[in-house]
């Protein structure tokens, strides 16, 4: 059975990827749109995920907002998808029309170092295709990621990521090929914003509630001394968008485990920022609070409490 449906699931999926390569670009946003409100629809586990962290990162918002706020995340993450899959298809010229750059010399010149490049981002915005662009207009790079159970989706979801040059880090051997990539001048991306399980965690503020954060990105800036550069990609009208990279953060003072929390709230706050300026664009339906305790002493990120809301991206 588990043969047969995945079986099933690569051919709706390779069908669905064949037909929307052939189809305009509103087309495809509308089919996304419809997708993902019709799960918004049917996947109540989902909904109720999202209501609830929308409520807790924005209490000043009345019920009915942040049920709007909830089913415009659901609707960008069908465009997402979908979006992906025509994206994949462009040739290297015609992605790089859809695209537009700001703060890519801060990605030269951290190359110029000859250490590499860490980039971070979380589930935001449009990272698939914040990969695939820089791949065709900057370097290849590295994208960390967890392989599908689905073996022939696994397969076709790696082609699609590696169609500009990128190549994918597993999580087996990942260190060592991390380190390879930044020895090589590559540049290697991580999301910084699920939930992570101890001793790979330290727990920072993000939305002002304790989250368990991967300890990754701290250990291999101080261990390569490598830039740390955060990465994003925001839609604009007509299936077009902005890859945006932002100042490099500054490393981790040393390997105490105040200066590797110190880095990683850091890095947490400008996510944080970047979901405040557009909440729509960030995966709500994530479990990524889950009960953790911010050390004695911990303060919070930089968004004080006082002035906690923001509706920027609500209207």
């Amino acid at each position: 059975m588990k043969a047969i449906r995945h079986a099933l699931e690569y051919a709706m999926v390779a069908l669905t990827t064949a037909v929307t390569r052939r189809l305009p670009w509103s087309v495809v946003q509308a089919m996304g749109t419809g997708l993902g409100f019709l799960f918004y629809t049917l996947d109540g586990r989902h909904r109720r995920i999202a209501m609830e962290n929308v409520a807790a990162a924005f209490p000043r918002k009345t019920t009915a907002e942040r049920r709007r706020l909830v089913r415009r995340v659901f609707g960008h993450f069908g465009r997402l998808l979908f979006e992906m899959l025509k994206f994949s298809g462009l040739s290297r010229k015609e992605m790089l029309r859809r695209v537009e750059f700001q703060g890519d010399d801060r990605m030269r010149a951290a190359h110029a170092l000859g250490k590499g490049a860490l980039l971070f981002t979380g589930h935001f915005g449009y990272w698939e295709i914040n990969a695939m662009a820089h791949g065709a207009a900057l370097w290849p790079m590295g994208v960390l990621a967890r392989p599908l159970d689905n073996v022939r989706l696994h397969r076709l979801l790696e082609q699609m990521r590696g169609c500009t040059g990128n190549f994918v880090i597993y999580r087996r051997g990942a260190l060592r090929r991390v380190l390879k990539a930044l020895a090589a001048n590559d540049a290697v991306a991580i999301l910084i914003d699920q939930h992570i399980q101890a001793p790979d965690a330290v727990t920072v503020s993000f939305f002002d509630r304790p989250a368990a954060t991967t300890l990754a990105l701290a250990v291999l800036a101080l261990r390569t001394g490598a830039p740390v550069i955060p990465v994003f990609a925001t839609p604009r009208p007509g299936g077009r968008y902005t890859l945006i990279y932002e100042h490099p953060v500054d490393p981790p003072a040393d390997d105490s485990p105040e200066a590797i929390r110190d880095f990683t709230q850091r890095c947490t706050d400008v996510l944080e920022m970047q979901v405040r300026r557009h909440p729509e664009l960030w995966l709500w339906m994530h479990r990524r609070w889950r009960g953790d305790a911010l050390p004695e002493g911990q303060e919070r990120g930089m968004f004080p409490a006082a002035a906690r809301e923001s509706d920027d991206g609500e209207s």
